[in-house]
């Protein structure tokens, strides 16, 4: 009766140091990603480099975990953990430091890397050993035959952790609090968090010492540590699971938003997967989710065709990735070793994590000139389940399966040609993938294309007497158009994009003109000079500036611009930091008193135009809307929607051309954005 009663007590406080160290350790991911997002173009890649980073910490935590199982004395174990977390609080709060925004273009990657390393590494490596660690305590405090020590269950429950902060941050804590109370509230969780870890490690010591003087308890036998094959098998189910994840992410944010709502809906799939294996091995029907498999596979292949909408596109994706983790952390768990080798069990996981975080996040961008992972990751994962099914199977299914697999390799390999088959050419760094593709218009020839993942960046038609037109977005129907036009003609202009694309703004210069050109992307650049003819066709003189536009414009000298156009896109999204009151004070700094601030909202997705009325009403100015719908006569126009944002007096004089615009107000309530509160899940369409 007294061992159990002490059970309870030590059980209750394990699980509270596991549970918060795993809330927290998945909580500081979106506060941290949100935070360094706007130093580095607002790409979507910033979240797949911070998993890479997570995931690295999480291989170094589990490795110091091993070391300790193996190397150190039980007693001495928490003695030498206690040091470490009381000395991790002198890092506290936690905070990016803001010196690195000037270097993030030079080696984006790295210096994403770097940035988290000072903001948050000493905490998280050691939230991140908490899970194994607690585990293999209490294994040692309660052996297996007092009937109570199921450490795996601990896994679970850090997983449930795990995911109740992810879905509670776009949900709870984003919409209330600005970016610096979330980092300050973090904080105190950890101190608190430190606490726990401090009396779990002096109850578990001494509960250690009881259990050693009170003679061996486990009776279980000891078995062998795993062979290298089940260590392969470990690290490439759990890689698998990790470039999945990560690519499906990537799919998702490239194409509607590199937002935290869409990165935490994906990891918290995955998440659940773990929760659900390790928790009881009753929640993987094997047959089942074996079963699905297939489907899972055809409904990736669904979703790289193209052309569906993005509900259905979030649903096959979320379903999909269930599936795939499901099946290799179940097969994970059914491969699982003894408690005695649980610590190489998670560093193997942790190992195959990193892989597949590197792969993704570190690799792909500087090797691969298209999005080749998600292919990858299908494939392994193929592979891995025929390898784990192996030794199960008869001759006949073992063929029949190889030649599914061959017949799958062959589809992805078509896949995969396709991504860049037919492109005039396919770039890829750490910003996005470009494409430059050559089309046939029946009615006036050939035309020229850059995408951006599936989003037109741009276009082009190639005859000669047509090749000076602007077009898509940038038409003489479109907002930006006709307020170009607007301006007084009489002077030269001084004009400013933030967005090069393909350059087609250009057209509207003149003898005269000046026109700075800002872009993130040195590779967007060299596309615009190398396979479109609108920088080298202006009149006007052109300025280009290499960097994040608004920091750019934060740099330099009032330009005294008589009209400034936002068009810098992330996918189908303007970057949110490029939209806040800060950003806005800068750019109308910039602006003469009576110049316009042009704000390009066209999105699928999202509906911008609150975030545009706030900051009108936040600086007294005033917001039109200009909606573009062409007819399919038109021959250079494509739906846009243009905000022009202006003095009251300029919006009193505007030209007749401009007097059909719809003044934007506020809904009620609506909080505009800053650079440290901003909230997508009020905005979606």
């Amino acid at each position: 009766m007294p061992e159990r009663h002490g059970y309870a007590h030590l059980m209750g406080l394990f699980a509270t140091t596991v549970f918060l160290s795993a809330f927290l350790l998945f909580q500081i991911q979106p506060v941290v990603a949100k935070m360094i997002l706007p130093w580095f173009g607002g790409s979507s890649s910033v979240w797949s480099t911070c998993i890479v980073f997570f995931q690295a910490e999480l291989l170094l935590g589990y490795a110091y975990v091993h070391w300790l199982h193996e190397k150190v004395s039980a007693r001495r174990q928490p003695l030498v953990h206690v040091a470490l977390l009381v000395l991790s609080l002198v890092t506290l709060p936690v905070a990016a430091d803001p010196s690195w925004k000037g270097m993030a273009r030079e080696h984006p990657s790295w210096s994403v890397l770097a940035v988290l390393a000072g903001a948050v590494g000493a905490p998280y490596l050691l939230l991140s050993t908490t899970g194994p660690l607690m585990q293999a305590w209490y294994a040692r405090s309660f052996p297996v035959s007092v009937g109570c020590a199921k450490p795996y269950r601990l896994y679970a429950l850090s997983n449930l952790a795990s995911m109740l902060a992810l879905l509670s941050y776009p949900v709870l804590v984003e919409p209330a609090l600005t970016v610096g109370s979330q980092a300050l509230a973090w904080s105190v969780g950890y101190a608190v968090f430190v606490v726990a870890g401090l009396a779990t490690a002096l109850f578990a010591r001494h509960r250690m010492a009881h259990v050693e003087s009170t003679g061996p308890v486990d009776t279980s036998p000891v078995t062998p540590a795993a062979r290298w094959r089940e260590c392969l098998l470990w690290i490439g189910l759990s890689a698998s699971a990790s470039i999945l994840l990560l690519a499906i992410t990537r799919h998702l944010t490239q194409d509607v938003a590199p937002v935290p709502f869409l990165w935490v809906v994906p990891l918290s799939i995955y998440l659940l997967s773990f929760i659900l294996c390790f928790d009881t091995p009753r929640y993987y029907v094997r047959g089942w989710f074996l079963a699905a498999l297939p489907l899972a596979f055809l409904a990736l292949d669904r979703v790289l065709d193209g052309g569906m909408g993005v509900p259905m596109l979030i649903s096959l994706l979320s379903v999909s990735l269930f599936v795939f983790c499901m099946v290799c952390h179940g097969e994970l768990v059914r491969l699982r070793p003894p408690v005695q080798h649980l610590t190489l069990f998670y560093l193997m996981l942790s190992v195959g994590g990193a892989l597949g975080g590197v792969l993704v996040g570190l690799v792909a961008p500087a090797v691969f000139t298209a999005y080749f992972e998600l292919p990858i990751g299908l494939l392994l994962c193929a592979t891995l389940v025929i390898a784990v099914l192996w030794r199960e199977l008869r001759p006949l299914w073992r063929a029949l399966l190889l030649v599914a697999l061959l017949g799958y390799g062959w589809r992805l390999a078509d896949i995969s040609l396709d991504y860049v088959d037919g492109y005039r050419r396919v770039v890829r760094n750490f910003y996005s993938q470009l494409r430059v593709a050559d089309e046939t218009d029946p009615r006036l020839g050939a035309l020229r294309l850059m995408r951006h993942g599936s989003v037109n960046h741009g276009e082009q038609y190639m005859a000669a007497p047509l090749r000076k037109e602007p077009t898509a977005y940038y038409c003489e129907k479109s907002g930006i158009g006709r307020a170009i036009r607007s301006l007084p003609q009489a002077h030269p202009l001084k004009l400013g994009v933030v967005g090069l694309g393909t350059g087609t703004l250009a057209t509207y210069g003149r003898s005269g003109d000046e026109m700075r050109i800002y872009e993130i992307n040195e590779q967007v650049l060299e596309l615009a000079r190398s396979e479109f003819t609108y920088l080298s066709d202006t009149k006007a003189t052109i300025i280009p500036v290499l960097g994040d536009g608004r920091l750019m414009l934060e740099r330099e000298a009032q330009q005294q611009l008589d009209l400034l156009a936002m068009d810098a896109f992330s996918g189908d999204s303007i970057p949110t930091h490029l939209l806040t009151l800060e950003a806005m004070k800068t750019y109308f700094g910039h602006l003469k008193p009576d110049g316009l601030l042009a704000v390009h909202i066209t999105n699928r997705y999202l509906d911008m135009r609150p975030v545009m009325a706030s900051a009108a009403q936040h600086f007294g100015k005033v917001a039109l809307v200009y909606e573009l719908d062409p007819d399919d006569k038109d021959l250079y126009c494509r739906h846009s929607s243009w905000v022009l944002l202006m003095s009251p007096e300029r919006a009193a004089a505007l030209p007749d051309t401009l007097q059909d615009g719809k003044k934007l107000l506020p809904p009620a309530g609506f909080e505009p954005w800053t650079d440290s509160f901003s909230n997508l899940l009020g905005i979606l369409k």
